[in-house]
């Protein structure tokens, strides 16, 4: 063992602490750059590494370094339908697209076995600050799935998207679509899409080919599940299949986008004798399936406490509601949102609904505007918080904080530039001394 003198010892620990400040330094500038990146921009898979794990069998991590700016991906092999199913290589380049993650999976001895035989890999895909394993959020990004076709004879693959917000299709698309149900707290419930091309071939991995194409949208998304399967009909030399999923969305001819068809009116929420009324009214649905009621006793965190089923094809104005017992010794704010999902597992979630339990008081009310926004929103406070300290939180639809920072001395109206977020709903709340406001804000792209 070689001893240190006292000096050397000082000077190895300074430069331990440069070392770690330069890392820290390295991070947060990493992470203010992606944060302020454009969103929706095109993610590159390139340059696969094992990370972890033994190569091809579940467990595996592989890192994709830089897959936007500061920003890496880990994809871990999670599981497969059989030990029949293996992993011919992680991201394939000698064909398709560079940028693509292009797994390549294959059957047997790349043979299909005889009967109707489903067979499929499911991979996650987890977003983290570069060269760490911290857990990063990118507010939106779109993943085309290419190609997803079959081999003339007797096979067809398919793909499962998890956590999507939305979907587009060809109008005249190939592909089938179909809900992918798990059960979640002894419930059936919607998580995911599933796309099933049909037998014919499309020559090469082509983006013309658009009706063998879809491109789903995933807003403030760390991490995600995608499956590659395939099924066939019987015995076919052709079990060996290349997929490929480009981080980017791709013009349709006439793109068909999923929006769930729910008119929401006279959404309330009222506090008396201990219960909180929650009620809605829809005036028209279409392939409606059900509410979810959402509670929240700080504004961000959002747990279920109870489901409704939807009428489901409706024209005329329908009435809803629920009663909602407030837990004893219960005070302050509690929020409520809706979530209302259709039959193919889409949903869109309600603006939040406030009541102030143990006090008698009005709610407090902020302004924001001009509400759509386009760039920047202007948060008006009222008169007696204005001198104080106030926090202001702007979190997306998921309940993650965007942005949020506290004014010692808070003047009438705050500017928040939005410009680089992407479009949708996102909740201002604001805090001064225990008293809270929240006011929906609708970010727009026009």
């Amino acid at each position: 063992m070689k001893l240190l003198y006292p000096r050397q010892t000082s000077i190895s620990f300074i430069l331990s602490i440069v070392k770690t400040v330069l890392v820290v330094i390295f991070l947060v500038a990493g992470f203010y750059s992606v944060a302020n990146a454009q969103s929706s921009e095109e993610l590159a898979f390139k340059n696969a590494s094992l990370k972890s794990g033994t190569a091809g069998e579940n467990g595996a991590v592989y890192r994709f370094s830089s897959v936007m700016t500061g920003v890496d991906a880990l994809v871990k092999i999670n599981d497969r339908s059989s030990s029949m199913v293996s992993l011919v290589t992680v991201d394939l380049t000698s064909s398709g697209f560079d940028k693509a993650f292009q797994p390549q999976v294959t059957y047997g001895n790349n043979t299909s076995p005889a009967g109707n035989t489903d067979w499929w890999m499911e991979f996650q895909v987890s977003f983290v600050i570069a060269g760490t394993n911290v857990p990063f959020v990118i507010p939106s990004f779109n993943l085309t799935g290419l190609d997803i076709d079959g081999n003339n004879d007797k096979i067809s693959e398919y793909a499962s998207f998890y956590g999507l917000q939305s979907f587009t299709l060809e109008d005249n698309s190939s592909l089938i679509s179909s809900t992918v149900l798990e059960k979640i707290d002894g419930n059936m419930t919607p998580v995911g899409k599933r796309f099933d091309g049909t037998i014919k071939n499309y020559t090469d991995v082509d983006t013309i080919a658009t009706a063998a194409m879809v491109t789903n949208t995933y807003l403030a998304t760390n991490s995600f599940r995608l499956r590659t399967g395939a099924k066939s009909t019987g015995i076919s030399g052709a079990a060996d299949r290349m997929y490929s999923f480009w981080f980017k969305t791709f013009s349709f001819q006439a793109p068909v986008t999923s929006l769930l068809p729910v008119t929401l009116i006279n959404w309330n929420a009222t506090f008396a004798n201990s219960t909180v009324s929650l009620k809605w009214t829809t005036t028209v649905e279409k392939n409606a399936s059900h509410f979810i009621v959402e509670r929240s006793f700080d504004g961000n965190e959002y747990s279920d406490i109870a489901m409704l089923f939807a009428a489901g094809n409706s024209e005329i104005n329908i009435d809803y509601s629920y009663a909602d017992k407030v837990p004893a010794g219960n005070s302050g704010t509690i929020y409520y949102r809706l979530k209302v999902v259709d039959l193919d597992g889409h949903y869109k979630t309600s603006d939040i609904r406030v009541v102030r339990i143990g006090t008698s008081g009005t709610d407090v009310k902020i302004m924001a505007y001009p509400n759509p926004v386009v760039n920047d929103v202007r948060v008006t406070i009222p008169q007696n918080w204005q001198g104080k300290q106030v926090n202001y939180q702007l979190t997306n639809a998921n309940g993650q904080v965007i942005k949020s920072y506290t004014v010692q001395n808070a003047n009438q109206t705050e500017v928040i530039t939005m410009s680089q977020m992407p479009a949708g709903m996102y909740i201002m709340r604001v805090v001064k001394a225990g008293e809270v406001a929240v006011q929906p804000i609708v970010k727009s792209t026009r």
